[in-house]
């Protein structure tokens, strides 16, 4: 069973099997408005906790999406380079941006779960 946490940069990671899926919060795109533009990381590509992964640009501003854990890009969500709006339609859906092999599981426990993450935003 896949487990869901959450970061203070409004990005979530859904968890399963040492593979964690990462992507914006529904808040996050919000926040940001309509996207026009994501840059997605190369495969195979080693992220350190805090790296900016991903930078996504909407009709306001660009923006950064940083590494929530140290890992290893191991896919990046091509759909998103035709239709970045799936970003805003379905942020922790269709539109996550990135997966990952986790290189250091213990760094979830630094992450919040999604009660947690509500009282952050709240």
């Amino acid at each position: 069973m896949a487990t869901t946490y959450f970061t203070e940069d409004h990005e979530w990671l859904r968890v399963e099997g040492g593979v964690a899926t990462v992507g914006i919060t529904d808040y996050a795109q919000e926040q940001l408005g309509d996207l026009v533009f994501v840059e997605l990381p190369e495969t195979g590509r080693k992220l350190s906790k805090g790296d900016t992964a991903v930078v996504v640009e909407s009709v306001k501003a660009a923006s950064d999406v940083y590494a929530p854990v140290d890992g290893e890009i191991i896919e990046a969500n091509g759909k998103l380079s035709s239709d970045p709006s799936l970003v805003n339609s379905a942020a922790t859906g269709a539109g996550w941006l990135w997966k990952m092999k986790l290189a250091d599981e213990s760094q979830l426990a630094g992450l919040m779960d999604e009660a947690a993450y509500k009282a952050h935003i709240g």
